[in-house]
Formats: structure tokens, C-alpha cells, sequence
């Protein structure tokens, strides 16, 4: 681990909120170091004690969001709503923000963008991440004695960057409500008629 990132200083988180907000509004390429060290009112030899290159500020900052979207769906289950009504809702959520102020998309998949070569370590952030997602729609789908996990899995995941890229290009209203349809049909198969 780079210096000081095991820390949370106040320094180093505000490098993390001031990179978060600049990487997500305008692209991480085309947001250089100097002016995250401005924005966040910290010195260069600061930046650098935490962030020994850009690339470990753009891991973490993915790594933060992905720990965002674990404890967000966590919060969901420990309400004890059945499997497919917490799929229901983290689809929901995914809708309302891509109906929200300021949505660019999704956080991992612009990052896959920029960092093209697989086997980057921005985009084993961004693997491990979509690992997760489909691990979480996996389980819930099993819990759910969902008849078809797997290709269901498979289809959820799909709809989901579906969503968020649509969101982005599209009516996010549209969108979501069609999101919204499909996912109910798919983890709530009606059954074949004899």
C-alpha cells in the first residue's frame, strides 16, 4: 500500500472527495494531479505521501465507490425484504440516480473506458467490482429458487450497464421504466401454463 493509505487523514479524504467529484464530472484522464493538489487545498509532497501516482488515487476512488455500493445493497438486505424484492430495489436505485442531477454513467464503466488494457490495475478494480455485482445477483437468484440463475444472472447484469449507459445517452425516465418491467419478468418468470 502507498504511504499513509491506511490513514484517513483529512487530507487524504479530501483528495479522495475532490478527485471522486472531478473523475465522475469530467473523465479521470482529463483531470490532472495538479489540480486535484489545488481543489483540495493540500501541498504536492501531501498528495504524494498518499497517492504515489494517479493511477493508486484512481484504485482507490474506484475501490471507495465499489464499498459505497456494497454497504448501500447490505443496508437493503438487512431490512429482511425477500431476495427478489432487494434485487428489485437496487435495480430501483440504480434508476433513481440515473434519473438524478449530474448522473455520468457509471463510475466503473467510464473508468473501463479510459483504462482499456484489461489487465491494468484500474480495471482489476473495476473487475473485481463487476465480480461482485454478479456474485450479489447470483445469490439473491439462488436464495430466490430462482428457476434459471444462471443465465438470469447473466441477463440482470447486462440490463443493469444497459440502465446506466441509457440513463447517460437517453430518457432516463424510459429507461428506467423499461429496466424496471424487465427485471420483474426475469426474477418473477411466470409460471408455464400445462
Amino acid at each position: 500500500l502507498p504511504a499513509g493509505a491506511g490513514q484517513e487523514s483529512p487530507a487524504r479524504r479530501r483528495i479522495l472527495r475532490t478527485a471522486g467529484l472531478l473523475f465522475y464530472a469530467e473523465g479521470i484522464r482529463a483531470v490532472g494531479i495538479d489540480r486535484i493538489i489545488a481543489e483540495a487545498g493540500v501541498a504536492k509532497a501531501t498528495f504524494y505521501s498518499h497517492f504515489p501516482a494517479k493511477d493508486d488515487l484512481v484504485r482507490v476512488y474506484l475501490a471507495e465507490q465499489s464499498r459505497r455500493q456494497r454497504a448501500a445493497v447490505h443496508e437493503v438486505q438487512a431490512s429482511g425484504i425477500p431476495p427478489t424484492e432487494v434485487l428489485l430495489a437496487v435495480f430501483e436505485a440504480i434508476g433513481e440516480l440515473g434519473c438524478g442531477p449530474g448522473f455520468r454513467g457509471c463510475a466503473f464503466i467510464n473508468a473501463a473506458v479510459e483504462y482499456p488494457d484489461p489487465g491494468h490495475p484500474v480495471r482489476q478494480v473495476v473487475t473485481e467490482h463487476r465480480s461482485w455485482f454478479r456474485g450479489l445477483l447470483r445469490d439473491l437468484l439462488t436464495a430466490a429458487a430462482h428457476p434459471d440463475v444462471e443465465r438470469t444472472t447473466a441477463t440482470l447484469a447486462v440490463l443493469r450497464d444497459g440502465l446506466v449507459v441509457g440513463s447517460q445517452l437517453d430518457d432516463p425516465e424510459e429507461v428506467r421504466s423499461l429496466v424496471r418491467e424487465a427485471v420483474t419478468r426475469l426474477v418473477r418468470p411466470t409460471p408455464i401454463q400445462p
